[in-house]
């Protein structure tokens, strides 16, 4: 007998179905660009609340989250806050999602941002890696999968998932491309990627339950490309001032590291928030008091490849998350300032 297969949905705003483009530098070069990152910031501390569920179900879903917060610099606080960020549902007829990483904030305080209608194995883990910012394995460019599209189709119409052709697609046949996700090779025994029999794909090859981390899981969301714990954290974030006379220096010194400033705003209003120097630098902003709400990110809007953000801001503390683009080799120098415009 067939063993059913359980697939999970990763829900997607809107915006995201236009997510990346490609745009011509001031040198008359082209870089592909990502809007704003699907990462938290690093170090932070993301609030969860339960919306139903037994005290079995919350407690399997608490220890699988904890994975993650083992290697990476992340914590849950499972506080059960009206605003949390993360808000899980135990709806059996609603599958297994979750939106993806700082898309949770986008999402209705009255609404969840993760549904763990069946929980067999791994599935919270799973689940909450994608809350962190994790995509689907099986959808890595790097993993050579080539579908039987037909059985797949076929397979993932009946139950347990009861999905149409574009939801099959979506979650499982189409790949993303290079330029929308940074990570690692294709690992086959990912907490991301799910059980799938051989007569899915034409190599005949299928995949195993990975129903934990694998070392790869571990590896990488401890890397710098993700959570690494010696980056800074709020606590460490060095306060610039709104229209001080000098600009901030500041360096990138070694590959993967990330330098975090904080402002307050005290007359709302529109600023600009730019660097300025020989390094290629990308520019997260959060706030207003908050270190998990993405307000926007830049890559290279300001002079060559210096980052700029202009926004309207209201009265609170923003902080301002800078890395060089080129995270696995890049460093150098640059400066920093914040004005009212």
């Amino acid at each position: 007998m067939t063993k059913p297969v359980h697939f999970c949905t990763d829900r997607l705003l809107p915006s995201d179905q236009m997510r990346f483009q490609s745009t011509v530098r001031r040198d008359g070069s082209t870089r592909a660009i990502m809007p704003i990152g699907k990462l938290w910031m690093n170090g932070s501390t993301l609030r969860v609340r339960f919306i139903g569920g037994t005290a079995a179900q919350q407690t399997k879903a608490k220890e699988q989250a904890l994975w993650w917060s083992a290697f990476a610099n992340l914590k849950f606080d499972f506080n059960n806050a009206p605003d949390a960020e993360i808000r899980i549902t135990f709806d059996p007829d609603d599958g297994a999602w979750s939106y993806i990483g700082t898309d949770n904030r986008s999402i209705p305080l009255n609404q969840a941002t993760m549904n763990l209608g069946f929980m067999d194995g791994g599935t919270a883990g799973h689940e909450f890696g994608h809350a962190i910012g994790l995509a689907h394995e099986h959808q890595n460019p790097a993993g050579g999968i080539e579908w039987n599209e037909a059985t797949v189709i076929k397979a993932l119409s009946g139950p347990p998932n009861n999905w149409d052709e574009a939801t099959i697609r979506h979650n499982v046949l189409n790949k993303y491309t290079v330029n929308q996700v940074k990570g690692t090779k294709f690992d086959p025994d990912s907490i991301m990627l799910y059980f799938f029999p051989g007569s899915w794909v034409k190599s005949g090859v299928g995949t195993h339950a990975n129903e934990i981390l694998s070392a790869v899981d571990k590896a990488y969301i401890a890397s710098a490309e993700a959570y690494p714990k010696t980056a800074p954290t709020v606590v460490d974030a060095l306060e610039i001032k709104v229209n001080a006379s000098r600009r901030t220096a500041a360096s990138i010194g070694k590959p993967g590291e990330e330098d975090l400033f904080k402002f307050a705003v005290a007359t709302g209003g529109r600023h600009v928030i730019d660097t300025k120097g020989p390094t290629d630098v990308v520019m997260r902003l959060f706030g207003p008091n908050s270190h998990t709400n993405v307000i926007a990110e830049d890559d290279d809007s300001g002079e060559g490849t210096n980052a700029r953000i202009a926004a309207s801001l209201v009265p609170g503390l923003y902080y301002a998350q800078v890395r060089h683009y080129n995270r696995a080799g890049g460093k150098g120098d640059y400066t920093i300032r914040v004005r009212r415009a």
